[in-house]
Order: structure tokens, then C-alpha cells, then sequence
């Protein structure tokens, strides 16, 4: 991809959500998803008005993120325990929170670095097999015990609802959120390259776009 390209793909993109967003009269954030994308093409994304960036992998962001200037990452993708130190006090927010043991393991890594580690809770909106993330009926009880963790900020919610997935899925995950919702649990994280119009149009406040930016991933 040139940098035409990338620019228009990224002007087109923020375009649409603004359009979306003032139908609903909010404020929506674009996280760039940058799986596969190097850092070069990161940073020209970056310049043409990408300020969040969200990698699905330990290692990759790892290896870009001294490369990357200018950007707020995200971590996106489904992490390990045994990895979430390469994360806490080096991302802007965690959105992949899934079971209470995880939020515990942030949690003390951040009381042993001295930070407060935003996070959003993942929900398996529809509790599909392959996908991670708490069940709807489980998301109250793991949100409400990250909360009584010290070192551990919940901001909000985080999920992938199923291709086609119909309007119900993202209203039963905004009403959700509706119900935690206050100054520090002020993000719903839904919509990706495929759905992203509709998951704004159902109170998401966050989108999470790759393939409309970057185009497909190579094989």
C-alpha cells in the first residue's frame, strides 16, 4: 500500500465515524489495528491523524513499540498471564480482560512498578466457543472484582460480536455498559473494519479498525 492510499483509507475512515458518531451526538475514538503492519507504516498512518494504535500480539508490540512515534497503544489481543508483564505501565489500555485471575496478574505487576493500569473487560457477547471473554452473565461478578483491585483501573468494555451479527448483540453490550457506566467506566470498545458503523450507531465509543485502514493482511 502507498501512502495515497494509506491516507485516503485513513481520511475515509475518520470520516465515517464522525458521520456516525454525530447521529448519536458522541464522541467516538478510532484504535488503529496494527497486527502485522511495521512501524513505518505506523507512523504514516500517525501522521495522517491515527492517534491510537492496537496491537493483537505480545511480541509485536514489543519489537515496534520503540519505533512507533506520537501514537497511544493498545493491546488488543488476547494475552497470557505469563506475558501481561511485557504490557502493564507500557500500554495506554489493556482491552482484553477476560477472567479475574488476569486482572489479578495486572494488577500486581502494576503495584510492583508503581502504576495504575487501565483495562476494559472483554465480553463474549455471544458466547461463542471461540472466542475468549466473559459471558454477558459473568461480566457483572469479574467487573465488579477488578474494581476492588488497587493497582487496576477499569475503564469499560471490550468485545467482537459474531459476523453479522443482528442490532441485539450490540444493544444487550451497550445496556451493559449502561449499567456501570460513571467517570471512570467511560469505554465501549465494539466495532471493527466490518461492523464498525453499526456497533456506533448502537453506543459504542470506541472502534477498533485494520482492514479499512491497512488493507487485507498478506498470507
Amino acid at each position: 500500500m502507498d501512502s495515497d492510499e494509506l491516507k485516503r483509507n485513513v481520511d475515509r475512515a475518520l470520516s465515517s465515524i464522525a458521520r456516525a458518531a454525530d447521529k448519536q451526538s458522541s464522541r467516538v475514538t478510532l484504535v488503529a489495528a496494527v497486527k502485522t503492519v511495521p512501524a513505518d507504516v505506523i507512523n504514516a498512518a500517525v501522521s495522517y491523524g491515527v492517534t491510537d494504535v492496537g496491537e493483537n500480539r505480545v511480541q509485536e508490540f514489543v519489537a515496534k513499540r520503540d519505533g512507533v512515534q506520537g501514537a497511544k497503544w493498545h493491546f488488543i489481543g488476547t494475552l497470557q498471564r505469563n506475558k501481561a508483564k511485557y504490557l502493564v505501565g507500557k500500554v495506554s489500555l489493556i482491552q482484553s480482560v477476560n477472567c479475574a485471575a488476569l486482572a489479578a496478574e495486572i494488577d500486581r505487576l502494576a503495584g510492583l512498578r508503581g502504576v495504575t493500569q487501565d483495562v476494559l473487560i472483554e465480553v463474549n457477547a455471544a458466547g461463542e466457543a471461540s472466542k475468549t471473554g466473559a459471558p454477558l452473565c459473568e461480566a457483572d461478578e469479574l467487573i465488579g472484582y477488578a474494581r476492588t483491585l488497587k493497582n487496576v483501573r477499569v475503564r469499560g468494555l471490550m468485545s467482537v460480536p459474531p459476523i453479522g451479527a443482528d442490532a441485539s448483540v450490540y444493544e444487550r453490550l451497550y445496556r451493559l455498559y449502561q449499567e456501570h457506566a460513571g467517570k471512570q467506566f467511560d469505554v465501549l470498545s465494539v466495532g471493527m473494519s466490518g461492523d464498525y458503523e453499526k456497533a456506533i450507531e448502537c453506543g459504542s465509543n470506541m472502534v477498533r479498525l485494520g482492514t479499512a485502514i491497512f488493507g487485507r493482511r498478506k498470507q
